[in-house]
């Protein structure tokens, strides 16, 4: 019964370091498209059109990270379910 504990144990700092890194790099990503919304803004010379390419370069980056953390968030919530009744 100890490994199940040292296996749970094992999961749960895995996720919160998992976590942890996604709230980091999410930051990161705020701060990135607030400097690319204002670059986007004063480039006067950049055609409208580039401007909506990357607007949706950056859209689908952000639903790719939402996509991963939701993914990432069901697998660790299996596995806790998983090993939830080892403890007996």
């Amino acid at each position: 019964m100890e490994q199940f504990t040292a296996l749970k144990q094992m999961i749960q700092f895995n996720k919160s370091a998992f976590n942890q890194g996604y709230n980091a790099m999410e930051m990161l990503w705020e701060q990135n498209e607030k400097m690319t919304h204002s670059f986007l803004d004063q480039a006067e010379w950049l055609p409208e059109e580039s401007k909506k390419t990357v607007n949706e370069w950056m859209r689908l980056f952000k639903k790719g990270c939402d996509d991963f953390k939701k993914t990432a968030d069901q697998n660790y919530n299996s596995m806790e379910k998983l090993f939830a009744g080892s403890d007996k």
